[in-house]
């Protein structure tokens, strides 16, 4: 992407009404930041999303603002980069914002929750609704300012060892899940098991865990989790999108001009949007690839789902009695998402199921 149609494209208005393009940049310092992605190399979808969101601000700017890309584990652990932006050890980060549940819950409400709001209906709410700034506010407390810089869409629901036919069959069941599903699961018997994406597969190879769920085909495929689970379970009903998001320390985006600043935004909106499109397109292909290869895809049994959601509600509503930060954001979510559900299930949910009953 050339810089000057990527500057165009993003709508930074402010650079080009204040003289050309490169004579901006020209005017500006020269910046090194470093990421630290929570993502391995090896998943190029949402890993490519910080690599491109760096591109997009190199070009913007010349070369002039350079940010380096790492993986998880390479400058810090891959659920360390909270507290590595916090504390100034990296300038940036890309991450699933669920990782840090433990932290406080309301880190999932900028990534995803059990039956929470699908990813058209998640970017609504952070730049049409009132999402965006009370993740802002919430995030003050870190030191940080996040932006929205990816989404996996719906996904899918894991690979299990044996088959799933009732709510009972979860029961005792290990089970590798990110984030704060796990908390809903576990009052379904399931031992929820954080894991990082590049030990999955040596996890539910050896048994030490009895299933596993990432993102979705793309990513599975490239994970190698059909060559030690056959049984694939759909929907992920605790990820009905996950939103990523990059995170700035505060004082280095106060430190950066109201330029650069508005480079940044824009070319994290970018990769946000990039990120999606890739797993759209790549999504499809990986699925027809993984049952080729033996892969048994099969819908959750409708006691599994009704049991879950109970279980999400109950949660919920505890956290509403005893976290205020929760308290503070989760009812604006809910409101925006059953708006949302009800305009989805008009247009488009009856549009895409007659157009999936058709012989395409």
């Amino acid at each position: 992407m050339e810089r000057r149609t990527f500057i165009q494209g993003a709508g930074i208005a402010g650079i080009l009404a204040a003289g050309t393009a490169p004579a901006i940049v020209h005017a500006q310092q020269q910046i090194r930041w470093r990421l630290a992605s929570s993502f391995p190399k090896s998943l190029d979808t949402v890993y490519g999303a910080g690599e491109a969101f760096a591109r997009f601000v190199s070009e913007a700017t010349g070369g002039k603002f350079q940010i380096s890309t790492h993986a998880g584990g390479e400058l810090v652990p891959a659920f360390g980069v909270v507290d590595a932006v916090q504390q100034g050890t990296v300038e940036c980060a890309h991450t699933a914002p669920y990782y840090f549940f433990g932290k406080d819950e309301t880190f999932a409400l900028d990534c995803a929750v059990p039956f929470g709001m699908t990813s058209r209906a998640m970017s609504a709410w952070m730049y049409e609704g009132n999402g965006l700034k009370l993740l802002r506010e919430f995030y003050a407390k870190y030191n940080i300012v996040n932006f929205p810089m990816g989404n996996t869409g719906a996904q899918m629901g894991g690979w299990y060892r044996k088959e799933i036919k009732s709510v009972k069959d979860l029961d005792g069941l290990k089970f590798r899940v990110g984030g704060f599903g796990g908390r809903v699961l576990a009052r379904l018997g399931v031992v929820p098991q954080n894991i990082a994406a590049g030990e999955i597969y040596q996890a539910l190879e050896k048994g030490t865990i009895d299933a596993a769920e990432w993102i979705g085909p793309h990513d599975d495929l490239r994970l190698g989790l059909q060559k030690v689970a056959k049984n694939y379970y759909f929907p992920a009903w605790w990820e009905g999108s996950t939103q990523f998001s990059l995170y700035i320390g505060d004082k280095q985006w106060n430190g950066l001009s109201k330029e650069y600043q508005a480079i940044v935004t824009h070319a994290a909106a970018a990769a946000h949007v990039g990120c999606q499109a890739r797993y759209d397109a790549l999504n499809p292909g990986a699925l027809k690839q993984l049952i080729a290869e033996g892969a048994k895809l099969s819908r959750f049994p409708r006691d599994v789902m009704d049991a879950a959601f109970t279980a999400s509600r109950e949660v919920y509503a505890e956290l509403n009695d005893k976290n205020p930060e929760w308290k503070k954001i989760f009812p604006d979510y809910s409101r925006f998402m059953a708006e949302q559900v009800q305009w989805e299930a008009v247009a488009e949910g009856n549009y895409s199921q007659y157009m999936s009953a058709q012989k395409l």
